[in-house]
């Protein structure tokens, strides 16, 4: 069965799924107000390991162009509205999410 990821920008929350049901749960920074974050349905449509700068250790670029769901240098971001639009994770999980996901996985961020 495949994965699919939703984000909630109000939660604050990167859920991963299998079919329906929510198998893994992790905390995320999203956009400021002024650079937030977009709605929509997109994908991932690649994976790079330690994309330098302040990335962390991974980058999974969204079909929304200049957007991804990354790691971070800066842990403390983790929970708030800080980026200029990306998802931002724990280096840990982020590299856990980037072995469970593929290029191609279905990627729902929503204000909910």
């Amino acid at each position: 069965m495949t994965y699919s990821i939703k984000i909630s920008l109000t939660r604050r929350l990167l859920y991963v799924r299998q079919g329906n049901k929510v198998v893994r749960t992790y905390p995320v920074g999203v956009g400021k107000i002024e650079t937030a974050t977009p709605v929509g349905r997109y994908h991932i449509i690649s994976k790079v390991r330690n994309p330098g700068g302040p990335f962390g250790a991974m980058w999974l670029g969204l079909s929304q162009p200049h957007y991804g769901i990354h790691g971070t240098n800066n842990p403390s971001s983790i929970g708030g509205a800080v980026s200029k639009g990306c998802i931002r994770m724990y280096n840990r999980d982020v590299l856990e999410l980037s072995q469970l996901v593929a290029v191609g996985t279905p990627v729902s961020i929503e204000n909910n």
